[in-house]
């Protein structure tokens, strides 16, 4: 298993990539950077903790149903819907709240812009490699149960 320092690197680093990377995506789209970067900050929040509690509870499961943290391509997938899922459920009642609008709204309006944007695709694709690139190049202690 990781360290909790691993997983607080791990978190952080995976949020600011990510952020970077869709404020650049965005702001050449036309949509004004401040708007974007004070939703972003807030999602980011929210999802470097998700990131860290889901990962310890991803690698927890696997240990005790598997008795090992490797992942293989499969596993990889589903780890990253997981967490994608995840998210979305924790963003979109706040969502809700910061935009005044009904939890079906929200949620409509969250689904309108993951397939208008590909958000979740391409998210869905960055948490994939940004995980597989970690694992190579901060490597898990093996452990064996």
């Amino acid at each position: 298993m990781r360290t909790r320092l691993d997983r607080i690197r791990h978190a952080i680093l995976f949020e600011i990539i990510g952020l970077v990377i869709i404020m650049g995506v965005l702001s050449q789209l036309g949509f004004e950077l401040a708007h974007v970067g004070v939703m972003g900050v807030l999602f980011s929040v929210v999802a470097t903790g998700w990131n860290y509690v889901y990962n310890i509870g991803f690698d927890k499961y696997m240990l005790k149903k598997i008795g090992s943290v490797t992942k293989t391509t499969l596993i990889r997938i589903v780890h990253s819907l997981g967490f994608e899922g995840g998210l979305l459920f924790l963003t979109i009642p706040f969502m809700a709240w910061f935009l005044n609008l009904s939890l079906w709204d929200a949620f409509v309006l969250d689904i309108g812009m993951v397939v208008f944007y590909l958000f979740y695709l391409f998210y869905l694709f960055y948490a994939y490699g940004y995980n597989l690139a970690y694992d190579k190049i901060f490597p898990v202690p093996t452990t064996t149960v």
